[in-house]
């Protein structure tokens, strides 16, 4: 058992190069996309992605904001799931706090890009794998 979920999960979101952020699609099944990691962490219950305002994921997700992240530590052979809700966010405030150096690479027209957006997820539970045993928790 976890003696610090916060602190353990923290640390392999921290660590974590990629994530893989689960919606669900025009036709109700779950699909999953490799994201880099999150921009910004609030706990483990908030987390910033950045992404294209154009791609699939944006547009099932203002159908349907329920998500699951998944991190994992593939030298230790564990991993976390994260479930909860994602709200796309395109103020000029919250795009300006995310930008980083270098995101002119994949929107060309800056942080004002219209095809730029943040995704917030906020998870309400989870699920941890370590061990060969896994344990839910509540975020």
């Amino acid at each position: 058992m976890m003696k610090d979920p916060a602190k353990t999960i923290g640390n392999m979101i921290d660590k974590s190069s990629v994530a893989t952020l689960c919606y669900i699609d025009d036709d109700g099944f779950p699909t999953g996309r490799a994201m880099l990691a999150p921009r910004e962490r609030e706990g483990i219950q908030a987390l910033w992605f950045t992404t294209n305002t154009s791609s699939d994921k944006v547009r099932c997700f203002r159908k349907n904001p329920r998500a699951s992240v998944y991190f994992v530590d593939r030298r230790f052979f564990r991993g976390v799931s994260l479930s909860g809700i994602v709200e796309v966010l395109e103020t000029p405030e919250i795009k300006a706090r995310i930008w980083r150096e270098g995101d002119q690479r994949y929107y060309p027209g800056g942080v004002a890009d219209p095809d730029y957006c943040v995704l917030r997820f906020t998870a309400c539970k989870g699920r941890y794998y370590s061990n060969y045993r896994s344990e839910d928790f509540d975020v």
